[in-house]
């Protein structure tokens, strides 16, 4: 035996559902749909991320600490690949993601907006109007109103219920 650590691929998968988000950590990187393969070639594991977007200012602490979870497993090389294509869209957030999301005070993207609604919603967007409903993560009114395109970070909009009056972050659709 060579003394490599080589788990299978389903172990990888477990370790990596265990490392959060570092904007939102209670959603892990798997439930956030961006490891898109763990594979070995030879003696090292190569992992493939697709960040949320190419210019997304947590990509560098996302895999510093992909690496750092793997080699405390004892995994002594592991390489990262970087996929851009196809492009990562909300619609890859698992359900257990969305849902860690809305307990988490964070209204989840509307599903099937991503991918489908993407031209219909930049022209809203352009002509100022919006017929998506963003259902409140707290009291789950539909009597929202958008406050603001940014919110706490790149990926979220800052969002206010007008029933329960609680402001709230909804994660954008791209």
């Amino acid at each position: 035996m060579d003394g490599v650590v080589r788990p299978d691929p389903d172990t990888v998968w477990h370790w990596l559902s265990l490392v959060p988000d570092p904007e939102i950590p209670v959603i892990s990187l798997t439930d956030l749909g961006i490891v898109r393969d763990v594979a070995w070639q030879d003696d090292t594991l190569v992992v493939t991320v697709t960040p949320t977007y190419s210019g997304c200012p947590a990509t560098g602490v996302i895999n510093l600490d992909i690496e750092t979870a793997l080699r405390a497993r004892g995994v002594a090389k592991v390489r990262l690949e970087r996929r851009l294509s196809p492009p990562w869209t909300t619609d890859w957030i698992s359900a257990e993601g969305r849902a860690k999301l809305r307990a988490y005070g964070i209204a989840p993207p509307v599903d099937g907006t991503a991918a489908d609604g993407r031209l219909a919603g930049r022209i809203s967007r352009l002509a100022g109007t919006s017929n998506l409903v963003i259902a409140c993560p707290r009291c789950g009114s539909a009597a929202t109103e958008k406050v603001s395109q940014f919110g706490s970070t790149p990926c979220k909009a800052s969002y206010r219920c007008t029933d329960c009056l609680e402001p709230f972050d909804y994660f954008k659709c791209i």
